[in-house]
């Protein structure tokens, strides 16, 4: 029995590969400065402005049981607490420390580095190019800002 003729490269396999070496090249970084991915994503996105542990989780693509434990940490080691909000009593907001602000000035170098190293082998022009397709493969404008996912409630 023969294969299917494939007229293009397995693209999925290509993404997914590099996202892996990515991922953990990022991770590896991090992990200098111990810090996480997820830890840093949290802290660049709450001193962005004042947003809810939810809104943070959307913002993060996390799970809520991710989120709890991840600002856990994050209170933890003095990076961020909870705090009530101004405007809604009900809801908490994070807040980072200033050693939270320090810690993620810190990871955001190292997460600009790898992204150079990453795309170091590409000239300028095909840098651009190559995220820009991968903000149209991922289905984000060209500039979409800090904005909450919005994910459809389930029936009760």
């Amino acid at each position: 029995m023969a294969a299917p003729e494939r007229t293009e490269r397995d693209i999925t396999g290509l993404l997914n590969m590099a996202g892996h070496v990515l991922a953990n090249r990022l991770s590896a970084a991090l992990a200098d400065v111990e810090l996480t991915p997820r830890m840093q994503c949290v802290l660049i996105h709450a001193l962005e402005e004042e947003r809810t542990q939810i809104q943070l989780a959307a913002l993060a693509d996390l799970d809520k049981t991710t989120m709890v434990s991840t600002v856990d940490e994050l209170e933890r080691r003095g990076l961020a607490e909870r705090r009530a909000s101004v405007t809604d009593r009900r809801a908490r907001i994070i807040a980072v420390t200033e050693k939270g602000r320090l810690a993620a000035e810190e990871g955001q170098r190292i997460v600009d580095r790898v992204h150079a190293d990453a795309l170091g082998g590409l000239d300028p022009a095909a840098r651009a190019s190559f995220v820009e397709a991968l903000g149209v493969l991922a289905g984000t404008p060209k500039d979409p800002g800090p904005q909450p996912v919005r994910r459809a409630r389930g029936r009760r």
